[in-house]
């Protein structure tokens, strides 16, 4: 059997882990117990705690140690599904939609999550305090040239959402070397837009701790610049999903959940941009 959007046989399919009588005689998944909910539970609460510590001055031993188990948790738990979905056959259809269904529900807890960080930049920036000399940018603050590295940083991510859009519809199409190419290319222009986010915080003249302008600055990029790098992460396995013929037309339904962050991740950058760095630097 030829599976046309990606141009491999029905033997190749076997040879990739994907068993074709491996399917559930009915449309749900019931899951085994999985150690990696209370696992990631306990990564993140050392993350917090480790990183409250290092920012107070202490050791960053706990937060390095739970960023590593946080990584490392969430690369096993992505292989389990992976594995549930393509070598068990427990991805049905209907268990896709659900899939997508609960990840949309996910960004939209992350616009609401976004929502709170801009309510607090325009709250603070519309009425400027006295504490803060009644202006915005506050006295002393020299904020950052919109036009430079933020402007190369705005075309390389609307760049970024146009190829992996090229990509999808290449997945669609068959054209699997299109689609690598479109892919590789949104993976390095992500990579690139990271680089330029830390040499940007490297020239900064102001810290997290220079008044409210600092926190909401930083706050607000710094958790936009970490949603670049689990976007970039999602999007490289999509990657190597399709350099091992792990996708077909009808699987793939995390290349659409990456998609869907990813453009996700372009918008909220157009807002930080226009308001954090254009007007409110202005």
């Amino acid at each position: 059997m030829l599976y046309p959007q990606l141009g491999f046989s029905g033997s190749q399919l076997q040879q990739s882990g994907i068993s074709k009588g491996s399917v559930q005689p009915f449309p749900y998944h019931m899951v085994s117990p999985s150690p990696w909910p209370i696992l990631i539970s306990f990564s993140l609460l050392f993350l917090t705690i480790g990183t409250v510590s290092w920012m107070q001055g202490y050791d960053s031993t706990t937060m390095r140690l739970g960023f590593t188990l946080t990584l490392w948790t969430m690369l096993q738990w992505f292989l389990d599904v992976e594995n549930e979905g393509n070598l068990e056959g427990n991805h049905t259809k209907k268990v896709g939609n659900g899939i997508f269904t609960g990840f949309c529900l996910f960004v939209i807890s992350e616009v609401f999550f976004f929502l709170a960080f801009f309510w607090a930049f325009f709250h603070l920036s519309l009425v400027p305090s006295i504490e803060i000399g009644g202006v915005w940018p506050p006295q002393g603050i020299i904020p950052l040239n919109a036009l430079a590295i933020p402007l190369l940083n705005t075309v390389l991510l609307l760049s970024s959402g146009v190829s992996v859009t090229e990509f999808h519809h290449a997945l669609i199409n068959g054209d699997k070397l299109k689609g690598m190419y479109s892919l590789s290319a949104t993976v390095l222009l992500a990579s690139v837009f990271t680089a330029l986010q830390y040499l940007e915080y490297v020239q900064s003249g102001f810290t997290i701790a220079d008044s409210v302008y600092g926190s909401t600055f930083y706050s607000t990029t710094g958790l936009h610049g970490l949603h670049v790098l689990v976007g970039t992460i999602f999007l490289f396995f999509c990657l190597l999903k399709l350099v091992n013929y792990r996708l077909t037309l009808n699987r793939h339904i995390g290349v659409e959940c990456g998609i869907l962050y990813w453009h996700f991740v372009d918008i909220v950058w157009l807002l930080l941009f226009i308001s954090i760095y254009y007007w409110g630097g202005m």
